[in-house]
């Protein structure tokens, strides 16, 4: 049975498609099957994936709206043992006609139930704001992926999403646990960058994930390209960060599985707690040591 991973915060421009993308990739090259649902109507992962915007295509709109079996509107990735769900802009009005719906919040969780067999991971990307859909995103999955900007705005926003989670947590999912916080955009030169992913790695320890995501031309460039990082430039820092980040999922998993446990993270209340603590922090008492992961090559994201 497959793994859900719902990679989601409500802030923008944090890499979460990004991440879906490469991850997914770097997880199918691992001989890990992997699919990759696009649950944000802006489409930017159909689109980093090589597919073009069609409005013939079939999308997770018609399989939550419609009715149409989930396993039609599948699309091969082209990549061996990588799958995609495409988006479009019509899933916005899904989040409206999915109002009345009876049981609204469990309805992205029904359409795959039957899909879940055939996969060791499944990842989905959310859209940038805490909507029904990203809520129907976070009650379908096992866990969620935590990606943050390595700026200091960005941690009230792992404020109001932890919160949000914790939410959740009490009312449609309470097995939801926190897969990791992973820092993206990091540039090592600066000593912000080194501030903010030494205060996150002292307030939320061990769930932040050891592989840093630099910030890396290559990263940027893929997409225009239709394909994740690895197959348009594989020595990048970039393709290397996404890589070593699939093998740390791999074998956090097994972790699991040895210990006989279904969750990584410790309870979203106490990592709201810190997350609270860490957007309040006095800037002037960070610690400035580096954190345990090095960057790479600056660039644009």
């Amino acid at each position: 049975m497959a793994r859900v991973i719902a990679i989601a915060n409500q802030k923008g421009g944090v890499g979460k498609t990004t991440t879906a993308v490469n991850l997914g990739a770097s997880l199918a090259a691992s001989e890990q099957r992997t699919l990759i649902i696009d649950c944000d109507p802006q489409g930017n992962t159909t689109s980093a994936l090589g597919f073009p915007k069609d409005p013939a295509r079939r999308t997770l709109y018609q399989s939550l709206i419609l009715d149409e079996p989930i396993e039609r509107i599948i699309l091969d990735a082209q990549v061996e043992g990588l799958d995609l769900i495409p988006s479009d802009k019509n899933l916005v009005g899904a989040a409206i006609e999915l109002v009345p719906v009876e049981n609204r919040e469990y309805k992205l969780k029904a359409v795959i139930s039957g899909i879940l067999a055939k996969y060791h991971y499944v990842l989905i990307d959310c859209a940038p704001s805490l909507d029904l859909l990203t809520v129907n995103a976070l009650a379908a999955s096992d866990s969620v992926m935590v990606p943050i900007q390595c700026e200091y705005l960005a941690l009230e926003g792992v404020s109001e999403l932890l919160d949000t989670l914790m939410r959740l947590r009490r009312t449609i999912n309470p097995a939801l646990a926190i897969e990791g916080i992973l820092l993206t955009m990091y540039d090592d030169r600066t000593t912000l960058s080194k501030q903010v992913a030494a205060d996150l790695r002292s307030f939320f320890g061990a769930q932040v994930f050891e592989t840093v995501i630099p910030r890396n031309v290559r990263l940027a460039e893929a997409p225009s390209h239709g394909m994740p990082v690895m197959f348009y430039d594989i020595h990048s820092k970039g393709a290397e960060s996404y890589i070593q980040l699939a093998r740390e999922v791999i074998a956090n998993a097994q972790k699991r599985i040895r210990q006989g446990i279904g969750s990584t993270d410790s309870g979203a209340g106490d990592n709201n707690a810190a997350a609270a603590a860490a957007a309040g922090a006095d800037s002037s008492r960070l610690p400035t040591g580096n954190p345990n992961s090095s960057g790479g090559s600056p660039g644009p994201e």
